[in-house]
Protein backbone atom coordinates (compact mmCIF):
# COMPACT_ATOMS: atom_id res chain seq x y z
CA UNK A 1 0.00 0.00 0.00
CA UNK A 2 1.26 3.43 -0.99
CA UNK A 3 0.98 5.99 1.81
CA UNK A 4 1.37 9.74 2.21
CA UNK A 5 2.30 11.57 5.42
CA UNK A 6 1.09 15.15 5.65
CA UNK A 7 2.90 17.03 8.39
CA UNK A 8 6.41 15.96 9.37
CA UNK A 9 6.79 17.72 12.71
CA UNK A 10 6.51 16.09 16.12
CA UNK A 11 3.50 13.89 15.46
CA UNK A 12 4.51 13.26 11.87
CA UNK A 13 7.87 11.97 13.11
CA UNK A 14 6.06 9.59 15.46
CA UNK A 15 3.98 8.28 12.54
CA UNK A 16 6.98 8.01 10.21
CA UNK A 17 9.00 5.97 12.70
CA UNK A 18 6.03 3.68 13.33
CA UNK A 19 5.39 3.25 9.61
CA UNK A 20 9.06 2.45 9.02
CA UNK A 21 8.88 -0.33 11.62
CA UNK A 22 5.61 -1.59 10.16
CA UNK A 23 6.97 -1.64 6.60
CA UNK A 24 9.18 -4.57 7.54
CA UNK A 25 6.11 -6.67 8.37
CA UNK A 26 3.37 -5.40 6.05
CA UNK A 27 3.10 -4.12 2.50
CA UNK A 28 3.20 -0.46 3.54
CA UNK A 29 5.46 2.20 2.02
CA UNK A 30 5.49 5.97 2.42
CA UNK A 31 5.54 7.26 -1.15
CA UNK A 32 4.93 10.95 -0.50
CA UNK A 33 5.67 13.48 2.23
CA UNK A 34 4.42 17.01 2.82
CA UNK A 35 5.51 19.82 5.12
CA UNK A 36 5.89 23.57 4.64
CA UNK A 37 9.21 23.53 6.54
CA UNK A 38 12.14 22.32 4.49
CA UNK A 39 14.17 21.05 7.46
CA UNK A 40 11.32 18.79 8.66
CA UNK A 41 10.64 17.55 5.15
CA UNK A 42 14.31 16.67 4.67
CA UNK A 43 14.48 14.88 8.01
CA UNK A 44 11.44 12.75 7.11
CA UNK A 45 12.83 11.97 3.66
CA UNK A 46 15.85 10.29 5.29
CA UNK A 47 13.42 7.58 6.41
CA UNK A 48 11.90 7.27 2.94
CA UNK A 49 14.55 8.04 0.33
CA UNK A 50 12.30 7.55 -2.69
CA UNK A 51 9.31 9.48 -1.32
CA UNK A 52 8.18 12.46 -3.37
CA UNK A 53 8.20 15.73 -1.43
CA UNK A 54 5.62 18.51 -1.31
CA UNK A 55 5.46 21.81 0.53
CA UNK A 56 1.68 21.59 1.07
CA UNK A 57 -0.64 18.74 1.90
CA UNK A 58 -3.13 19.87 -0.71
CA UNK A 59 -0.48 19.52 -3.42
CA UNK A 60 0.25 15.99 -2.23
CA UNK A 61 -3.42 15.02 -2.31
CA UNK A 62 -3.93 16.63 -5.71
CA UNK A 63 -0.90 15.07 -7.39
CA UNK A 64 -0.68 11.62 -5.83
CA UNK A 65 -2.63 8.38 -6.30
CA UNK A 66 -2.30 6.77 -2.87
CA UNK A 67 -4.08 4.14 -0.84
CA UNK A 68 -4.01 6.18 2.37
CA UNK A 69 -2.74 9.36 3.97
CA UNK A 70 -1.77 10.25 7.53
CA UNK A 71 -2.80 13.76 8.57
CA UNK A 72 -0.40 14.98 11.26
CA UNK A 73 -1.02 18.70 10.94
CA UNK A 74 -2.03 21.28 13.56
CA UNK A 75 -5.59 20.55 14.68
CA UNK A 76 -7.26 23.44 12.84
CA UNK A 77 -6.12 21.96 9.51
CA UNK A 78 -7.40 18.41 10.09
CA UNK A 79 -10.92 18.74 8.71
CA UNK A 80 -10.08 20.48 5.45
CA UNK A 81 -7.29 18.07 4.64
CA UNK A 82 -9.34 15.00 5.59
CA UNK A 83 -12.17 16.12 3.32
CA UNK A 84 -9.79 16.64 0.39
CA UNK A 85 -8.20 13.21 0.87
CA UNK A 86 -11.54 11.43 1.19
CA UNK A 87 -12.86 13.12 -1.93
CA UNK A 88 -9.75 11.89 -3.76
CA UNK A 89 -10.64 8.34 -2.68
CA UNK A 90 -7.86 7.94 -0.12
CA UNK A 91 -8.32 6.20 3.20
CA UNK A 92 -7.45 8.52 6.07
CA UNK A 93 -5.67 8.25 9.38
CA UNK A 94 -6.14 11.64 11.03
CA UNK A 95 -4.68 12.70 14.34
CA UNK A 96 -6.90 13.76 17.22
CA UNK A 97 -8.87 15.90 17.61
CA UNK A 98 -10.42 15.02 14.28
CA UNK A 99 -11.74 18.60 14.05
CA UNK A 100 -12.65 21.59 16.24
CA UNK A 101 -16.26 22.54 15.42
CA UNK A 102 -19.66 20.92 15.28
CA UNK A 103 -20.01 22.04 11.67
CA UNK A 104 -16.85 20.19 10.67
CA UNK A 105 -18.00 17.10 12.58
CA UNK A 106 -21.12 17.00 10.42
CA UNK A 107 -19.21 17.69 7.22
CA UNK A 108 -16.66 14.93 7.81
CA UNK A 109 -19.36 12.34 8.44
CA UNK A 110 -21.22 13.40 5.30
CA UNK A 111 -18.12 13.15 3.10
CA UNK A 112 -17.16 9.76 4.49
CA UNK A 113 -20.67 8.47 3.83
CA UNK A 114 -20.53 9.81 0.27
CA UNK A 115 -17.05 8.46 -0.55
CA UNK A 116 -17.11 5.20 1.41
CA UNK A 117 -13.45 5.44 2.43
CA UNK A 118 -12.20 4.27 5.82
CA UNK A 119 -11.20 6.84 8.42
CA UNK A 120 -9.44 6.23 11.71
CA UNK A 121 -8.78 8.87 14.35
CA UNK A 122 -5.58 8.87 16.40
CA UNK A 123 -7.18 8.42 19.81
CA UNK A 124 -4.06 6.55 20.80
CA UNK A 125 -4.98 5.89 24.44
CA UNK A 126 -7.33 3.20 23.15
CA UNK A 127 -4.18 1.35 22.06
CA UNK A 128 -2.18 1.68 25.28
CA UNK A 129 -1.72 -1.74 26.89
CA UNK A 130 -2.45 -0.36 30.37
CA UNK A 131 -5.74 1.19 29.31
CA UNK A 132 -6.71 -1.91 27.36
CA UNK A 133 -6.06 -3.95 30.50
CA UNK A 134 -8.38 -1.63 32.44
CA UNK A 135 -11.14 -1.88 29.83
CA UNK A 136 -10.92 -5.68 29.78
CA UNK A 137 -11.03 -5.84 33.60
CA UNK A 138 -14.15 -3.67 33.51
CA UNK A 139 -15.89 -5.68 30.81
CA UNK A 140 -15.05 -9.08 32.32
CA UNK A 141 -15.70 -7.89 35.90
CA UNK A 142 -12.32 -9.35 36.81
CA UNK A 143 -12.36 -7.47 40.11
CA UNK A 144 -16.11 -7.07 40.48
CA UNK A 145 -18.06 -3.95 39.62
CA UNK A 146 -16.28 -0.68 38.90
CA UNK A 147 -17.16 1.96 41.48
CA UNK A 148 -15.13 5.01 40.46
CA UNK A 149 -12.26 6.15 38.27
CA UNK A 150 -9.98 9.19 38.41
CA UNK A 151 -7.84 10.11 35.39
CA UNK A 152 -5.16 12.77 35.00
CA UNK A 153 -3.13 14.10 32.08
CA UNK A 154 -0.62 16.71 33.16
CA UNK A 155 1.77 18.69 30.98
CA UNK A 156 3.90 21.78 31.18
CA UNK A 157 2.92 24.64 28.92
CA UNK A 158 3.31 23.70 25.26
CA UNK A 159 6.56 25.18 23.97
CA UNK A 160 6.43 23.26 20.69
CA UNK A 161 4.04 23.78 17.80
CA UNK A 162 4.44 25.63 14.50
CA UNK A 163 3.84 29.37 14.97
CA UNK A 164 2.66 28.72 18.55
CA UNK A 165 -0.70 27.40 17.34
CA UNK A 166 -1.46 25.62 20.63
CA UNK A 167 -2.06 28.95 22.37
CA UNK A 168 -4.90 30.00 20.05
CA UNK A 169 -8.19 28.36 20.99
CA UNK A 170 -9.50 28.50 17.43
CA UNK A 171 -6.49 26.48 16.32
CA UNK A 172 -6.05 23.97 19.18
CA UNK A 173 -9.39 23.86 20.98
CA UNK A 174 -7.44 24.63 24.18
CA UNK A 175 -6.26 21.96 26.60
CA UNK A 176 -9.76 20.48 26.45
CA UNK A 177 -9.66 19.32 22.82
CA UNK A 178 -5.93 18.78 22.59
CA UNK A 179 -4.96 16.97 25.82
CA UNK A 180 -8.04 16.25 27.95
CA UNK A 181 -9.78 14.69 24.94
CA UNK A 182 -7.62 11.59 25.41
CA UNK A 183 -9.26 10.81 28.75
CA UNK A 184 -12.80 11.84 27.91
CA UNK A 185 -12.53 9.68 24.80
CA UNK A 186 -11.33 6.67 26.75
CA UNK A 187 -14.08 7.08 29.33
CA UNK A 188 -16.62 7.09 26.51
CA UNK A 189 -14.90 4.06 24.94
CA UNK A 190 -15.14 2.07 28.17
CA UNK A 191 -18.31 3.35 29.83
CA UNK A 192 -20.45 4.83 27.05
CA UNK A 193 -21.93 8.30 27.02
CA UNK A 194 -22.08 10.10 30.39
CA UNK A 195 -25.46 10.70 32.00
CA UNK A 196 -24.25 14.08 33.26
CA UNK A 197 -21.09 16.07 33.91
CA UNK A 198 -19.88 19.23 35.63
CA UNK A 199 -16.78 21.24 34.77
CA UNK A 200 -14.36 23.46 36.63
CA UNK A 201 -11.52 25.25 34.90
CA UNK A 202 -8.67 27.73 35.07
CA UNK A 203 -7.32 29.90 32.27
CA UNK A 204 -4.13 31.51 31.02
CA UNK A 205 -3.99 35.33 31.21
CA UNK A 206 -5.15 35.32 27.58
CA UNK A 207 -8.44 33.80 28.73
CA UNK A 208 -7.91 30.43 27.03
CA UNK A 209 -8.62 27.49 29.32
CA UNK A 210 -5.44 25.75 30.43
CA UNK A 211 -6.86 23.38 33.07
CA UNK A 212 -10.09 21.44 33.14
CA UNK A 213 -11.48 19.13 35.80
CA UNK A 214 -14.63 17.29 34.74
CA UNK A 215 -16.76 15.08 36.96
CA UNK A 216 -18.97 12.58 35.12
CA UNK A 217 -21.73 10.19 36.08
CA UNK A 218 -21.94 6.93 34.13
CA UNK A 219 -24.85 5.09 35.69
CA UNK A 220 -23.61 4.03 39.14
CA UNK A 221 -19.97 4.87 38.28
CA UNK A 222 -18.56 8.32 38.90
CA UNK A 223 -15.45 9.51 37.09
CA UNK A 224 -13.18 12.53 37.25
CA UNK A 225 -10.71 13.58 34.57
CA UNK A 226 -8.21 16.42 34.76
CA UNK A 227 -6.16 17.89 31.95
CA UNK A 228 -3.70 20.74 32.38
CA UNK A 229 -1.14 22.77 30.50
CA UNK A 230 0.70 24.16 33.49
CA UNK A 231 2.21 27.65 33.37
CA UNK A 232 5.65 26.07 33.87
CA UNK A 233 7.11 24.60 30.68
CA UNK A 234 9.47 22.42 32.75
CA UNK A 235 6.68 20.40 34.37
CA UNK A 236 7.14 16.83 33.09
CA UNK A 237 4.31 15.18 31.19
CA UNK A 238 2.48 12.45 33.07
CA UNK A 239 -0.70 10.45 32.53
CA UNK A 240 -2.33 8.37 35.24
CA UNK A 241 -5.52 6.71 36.43
CA UNK A 242 -6.92 5.09 39.56
CA UNK A 243 -9.84 2.72 39.01
CA UNK A 244 -11.57 1.42 42.13
CA UNK A 245 -13.40 -1.90 41.76
CA UNK A 246 -15.19 -3.95 44.41
CA UNK A 247 -12.25 -6.28 44.94
CA UNK A 248 -9.21 -4.31 43.78
CA UNK A 249 -7.87 -0.93 42.70
CA UNK A 250 -5.89 -0.57 39.48
CA UNK A 251 -3.36 2.24 39.48
CA UNK A 252 -1.45 3.47 36.45
CA UNK A 253 1.31 6.08 36.60
CA UNK A 254 2.91 6.54 33.23
CA UNK A 255 6.26 7.73 34.56
CA UNK A 256 6.71 4.89 37.07
CA UNK A 257 8.26 1.44 36.69
CA UNK A 258 6.21 -0.68 36.77
CA UNK A 259 3.62 1.71 35.40
CA UNK A 260 0.60 -0.49 36.25
CA UNK A 261 -0.17 -2.21 39.55
CA UNK A 262 -3.22 -3.94 41.00
CA UNK A 263 -3.91 -3.48 44.72
CA UNK A 264 -6.12 -6.41 45.73
CA UNK A 265 -8.52 -6.50 48.65
CA UNK A 266 -6.40 -7.25 51.68
CA UNK A 267 -2.67 -6.67 51.28
CA UNK A 268 -1.65 -8.33 48.00
CA UNK A 269 -0.18 -6.24 45.18
CA UNK A 270 0.33 -7.64 41.69
CA UNK A 271 1.90 -6.38 38.46
CA UNK A 272 0.03 -7.44 35.30
CA UNK A 273 2.15 -9.03 32.59
CA UNK A 274 1.61 -6.71 29.65
CA UNK A 275 3.31 -7.41 26.33
CA UNK A 276 3.46 -4.61 23.79
CA UNK A 277 3.33 -5.46 20.07
CA UNK A 278 6.38 -3.27 19.49
CA UNK A 279 8.62 -1.28 21.79
CA UNK A 280 10.68 1.73 20.82
CA UNK A 281 11.71 4.81 22.74
CA UNK A 282 12.69 7.83 20.69
CA UNK A 283 12.94 11.49 21.73
CA UNK A 284 13.41 12.87 18.22
CA UNK A 285 9.77 13.92 17.84
CA UNK A 286 10.51 16.85 20.14
CA UNK A 287 7.13 16.68 21.86
CA UNK A 288 5.73 14.86 24.92
CA UNK A 289 6.04 11.43 23.28
CA UNK A 290 8.89 8.98 23.78
CA UNK A 291 7.18 5.55 23.83
CA UNK A 292 6.17 4.84 20.25
CA UNK A 293 4.68 1.41 20.91
CA UNK A 294 0.99 2.44 21.16
CA UNK A 295 1.30 4.51 17.96
CA UNK A 296 2.68 1.50 16.13
CA UNK A 297 -0.20 -0.58 17.51
CA UNK A 298 -2.93 1.78 16.31
CA UNK A 299 -1.32 2.28 12.90
CA UNK A 300 -0.84 -1.47 12.44
CA UNK A 301 -4.52 -1.97 13.29
CA UNK A 302 -5.49 0.64 10.67
CA UNK A 303 -3.57 -1.16 7.91
CA UNK A 304 -4.84 -4.56 8.96
CA UNK A 305 -8.37 -3.21 8.53
CA UNK A 306 -7.50 -1.88 5.08
CA UNK A 307 -5.74 -5.06 3.96
CA UNK A 308 -8.50 -7.33 5.24
CA UNK A 309 -11.34 -5.00 4.22
CA UNK A 310 -12.61 -4.90 7.81
CA UNK A 311 -14.55 -2.12 9.42
CA UNK A 312 -12.58 0.08 11.78
CA UNK A 313 -14.09 -0.33 15.22
CA UNK A 314 -11.31 0.76 17.62
CA UNK A 315 -11.36 4.47 16.76
CA UNK A 316 -13.52 5.16 13.69
CA UNK A 317 -14.46 8.63 12.51
CA UNK A 318 -17.83 8.63 14.25
CA UNK A 319 -16.14 7.93 17.58
CA UNK A 320 -13.67 10.76 17.06
CA UNK A 321 -16.58 13.05 16.24
CA UNK A 322 -18.51 12.09 19.38
CA UNK A 323 -15.48 12.83 21.54
CA UNK A 324 -15.04 16.24 19.91
CA UNK A 325 -18.71 17.06 20.48
CA UNK A 326 -18.44 16.12 24.17
CA UNK A 327 -15.22 18.12 24.42
CA UNK A 328 -16.94 21.18 22.92
CA UNK A 329 -19.68 20.90 25.54
CA UNK A 330 -17.07 20.68 28.29
CA UNK A 331 -15.20 23.66 26.85
CA UNK A 332 -18.38 25.74 26.89
CA UNK A 333 -19.17 24.61 30.45
CA UNK A 334 -15.65 25.58 31.51
CA UNK A 335 -16.08 29.04 30.06
CA UNK A 336 -19.38 29.48 31.91
CA UNK A 337 -17.71 28.38 35.14
CA UNK A 338 -15.01 31.03 34.68
CA UNK A 339 -17.60 33.67 33.81
CA UNK A 340 -19.44 32.83 37.01
CA UNK A 341 -16.24 33.24 39.04
CA UNK A 342 -15.57 36.60 37.42
CA UNK A 343 -19.08 37.82 38.18
CA UNK A 344 -18.84 36.72 41.81
CA UNK A 345 -15.66 38.75 42.27
CA UNK A 346 -17.48 41.90 41.23
CA UNK A 347 -20.50 41.49 43.50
Amino acid sequence: MKVGVIGCGGMGTTHNLSLKALSGKMDVEVAALADCREEFLERASKQWRSARKYTTGMDLVREEELDAVHICLPSYLHAEMAVAAMEKGMHVFVEKPVCLTGEDCKRLLEVQKKTGVKVMVGQVVRSFEEYRYLKEAYEKKTFGELKSIVMQRISGDTKWGYEDWFHEEKKSGSVVLDLHIHDLDFLRYMLGEPDSFTVKATAFPSGMINQVVTSYQFGSVFATAEGIWDVCTALPFESSFRACFEDATIIYRGNDTPSLQVYHKGERISVPDLTAEWTMHDESAGINISDLGPYYTEIKYFYECLAQEREIVRAPLEEGVKSVLLGLKELEAGKKYLEGLAESRHT
